[in-house]
């Protein structure tokens, strides 16, 4: 590629050199802010589905792909528009995509019938696939060596947390007022974003010799959309439904189409696979993929158990995850100097291992008569993990491609991000599925038969039919509650010896230490403009 050197410009367009403190500051805000607008809307409508099938008088199914369609398109957009944004310059794709997402999600507020709420998710969908990568992308062009990684600490407890705070947020927004009002967060976060970006944020963009890789894009879709569609809609429509296999098939065979496409292209490519070979990229991608799949299906199972079987509300059960983002946040602003101390992979292996052991709590000691304390050690213990093991798995990701390709770099960790979280959902919800079925089979005895069938399709059918069990309601209730439990350990420990394999493989083949990047970025094609 032929570029120009790096060229720090401050944001007033004035000749100087790299930003000072106070911009810095003003920077992280701005991308801190845009990415949790992101990561809240994710989460956010999960608390509305029964208010919204009431409103909008549609099926379940319908309503599952107005949650879903948003983090569907989100996925497979993430790669070519991170590299657009690349090359177009990550200041006007930043703004660009917050327009889109505002405007989507005013759409969303406001939408009359099912169908509109879902073009409206997917036009935010759009936008967030525009915002997310670039957020990363400008701490990583902008922020200096010594400062790069307290600010990727901040983007990746964001990004961690961001979740579990909007759940919390949106919860309390239906509780006490309107779905639809569950938009006044993110529309008001993207209003203070946009305003800081437009006078704090400063342009970077790559010139490249080479035309953009639009085969390679449109490629990337297909192969995530059709990966991430079989793991949302595999557990509703079954594994071997016909839509589901076709998508497995048109997933697997585009993915394949990819990485030929792309060895092909080489120097060109939209992402140079061969870097997979780089302990960093490899690392840094599967350690997310497995903490954000363990992070998501915990908080699925979560959920069921605070309500279900505790019997708490929806507010107070996203209240109850609190801690959890609380420590995933506080350790996220360690995990930086920690890394910096005994490097990147005994960081990323102590992360790895405390999530284990915040697993094997809950498997351990989670109970009906304990309640929530039974399992609040465990959640604390696997946020604290989580953080540790999230942000030097990030770095190494940035730091193994080159800053041109920070866009790339930054969605490359934003679809392992969330294709771990739908393969989470997947897989811990089947197994807690499957775990509770073969628990409560044998404590059906005395339950009609009707009865029975309906409680073996879950906790909540459970609850909702044990009126009919006529004198073994109480019987059904406690059966359900811990069969429910049952399922739940063995999820757990599921994910424990998913940890373990990490651990082991990180241990081996983890990035060795934090490589210095900054005399390499200094050397690398990309141009700092100043906004205008």
């Amino acid at each position: 590629m032929s570029t120009s050197p790096v060229q720090a410009v401050p944001a007033d367009g004035s000749s100087g050199g790299a930003p000072d403190a106070r911009q810095l500051r003003a920077i992280l805000i701005a991308v801190s802010m845009a990415l949790m607008a992101v990561i809240a809307s994710v989460s956010g409508l999960i608390v509305a589905q029964t208010e919204m099938a009431v409103d909008f008088d549609t099926s379940q199914s319908t309503v599952l792909w107005i949650v879903n369609i948003y983090t569907l398109t989100l996925a497979a957009l993430l790669l070519p528009l991170g590299a657009i944004g690349d090359r177009l310059g990550r200041k006007p794709m930043l703004v660009a995509g917050l327009a889109v997402f505002g405007v989507g999600s005013i759409a969303a507020a406001v939408a009359p019938t099912a169908e509109v709420m879902l073009a409206a998710r997917a036009a935010s969908g759009v936008g967030a696939g525009m915002i997310m990568p670039i957020t990363l992308a400008v701490i990583t062009s902008t922020f200096p060596e010594e400062q790069r990684g307290k600010a990727i600490g901040v983007w990746t407890g964001v990004a961690g947390g961001g979740g579990v705070l909007g759940m919390f947020l949106s919860a309390l927004l239906v509780d006490v007022a309107d779905w639809r009002w569950l938009f006044v967060l993110p529309v008001s976060l993207v209003v203070v974003a946009l305003g800081m970006t437009l006078k704090s944020v400063p342009n970077s963009r790559e010139r490249s010799a080479h035309a953009f890789d639009t085969i390679g894009g449109l490629v990337s879709v297909v192969a995530v959309a059709g990966l991430v569609f079989v793991l949302q809609e595999g557990p509703e429509r079954g594994w071997t439904a016909p839509a589901t296999l076709i998508g497995l098939a048109v997933g697997l065979v585009a993915a394949a189409g990819f990485v030929a496409w792309e060895l092909h292209r080489r120097d060109a490519a939209l992402l140079d696979v061969r870097l997979f070979r780089d302990r960093g990229l490899s690392g840094g991608s599967i350690t997310l993929v497995v903490v954000f799949g363990v992070q998501a299906g915990t908080q699925v199972v979560l959920f069921p158990f605070l309500q279900a079987v505790l019997g708490w509300s929806g507010l107070l059960s996203a209240a109850a995850l609190m801690p959890l983002a609380i420590a995933m946040i506080l350790s996220s602003n360690l995990a930086p100097r920690l890394a910096a101390r005994i490097g990147a992979r005994p960081t990323m292996a102590a992360g790895i291992a405390l999530t284990g052991a915040g697993l094997a709590l809950m498997a351990l000691f989670a109970s009906v008569d304990g309640g929530y304390l039974s399992i609040l050690p465990g959640i604390v213990v696997m946020g604290i993990g989580m953080g540790l093991s999230m942000v030097p798995s990030t770095e190494a990701i940035t730091r193994s491609l080159p800053s041109e390709n920070q866009g790339v770099a930054s969605a490359l960790n934003d679809v392992t991000r969330e294709f771990g979280t739908a393969l989470g959902v997947a897989m811990l919800g089947a197994l807690l599925s499957a775990g509770y079925r073969n628990a409560i089979d044998d404590r059906l005895d005395g339950i009609p038969q009707e009865t029975a069938d309906t409680a073996r399709e879950g906790i909540a059918n459970a609850l909702e039919a044990s009126g009919s069990a006529g004198p073994h309601e109480a019987d059904l209730i406690h059966a359900a509650r811990q069969s429910f439990v049952d399922g739940w350990q063995q999820s757990m420990w599921a994910g424990v010896a998913v940890m373990g394999v990490l651990l082991v493989y990180i241990a081996v083949r983890g990035p060795k230490h934090a490589t210095p990047a900054a005399a390499s970025d200094e050397a690398q094609d990309t141009e700092t403009v100043a906004a205008r």
